[in-house]
């Protein structure tokens, strides 16, 4: 019996690659990936215009720009910023690059009575205003852009909205 299962597991072990092989047709355009994200000066860009923004509003916030995997490209904060800013700022631009949708929207469409409100389960997820998808001109997500401090969710994404428009130039081609 242990000959029986051996050789079927050498059989299916050397099939395996075959079964992986593209066909030819099927290699080159579909074997690779390629996708756009923001340089890191676009990226402390719009973390500048946010914090700018905020700050103009007497705001003490954190600001968080992400590429377009959720892994921060850029941190800022006030000096007076409260400590959960770094968190808080880093998981709505996690949330907003994941999803692809701004936060808020998120905050809406996962509440208790929702269907889809086991996604706040998930431990990285932050559904609460602040976080924005950073789209380039053709609508590609290339990252995105978290704001935490200011005195509302709604004043958190007005922050992040002025970053998103200090770099739209650069990104709408």
């Amino acid at each position: 019996m242990t000959r029986h299962f051996a050789a079927a597991a050498l059989g299916a072990a050397l099939a395996l690659p075959a079964a992986l092989a593209a066909p030819q047709e099927a290699r080159g355009q579909d074997a690779l990936v390629s996708f756009e994200a923001l340089a890191p000066g676009i990226a402390l860009k719009a973390a500048q215009a946010a914090l700018e923004h905020c700050t103009a509003q007497g705001y003490q916030t954190g600001i968080t720009v992400t590429d377009r995997f959720g892994t921060p490209q850029v941190f800022l904060r006030e000096r007076f910023a409260g400590a959960h800013v770094y968190e808080t700022s880093f998981r709505k631009a996690w949330t907003a690059a994941s999803f692809g949708d701004p936060t808020s929207m998120l905050e809406e469409n996962t509440r208790a009575d929702n269907d889809t409100n086991a996604i706040r389960d998930l431990s990285l997820v932050l559904a609460l205003g602040g976080g924005m998808p950073i789209e380039s001109g053709d609508g590609a997500l290339v990252g995105a852009i978290g704001v935490s401090g200011a005195p509302t969710p709604e004043a958190d994404d007005e922050c992040a909205q002025a970053g998103i428009d200090a770099i739209f130039d650069d990104i709408a081609f």
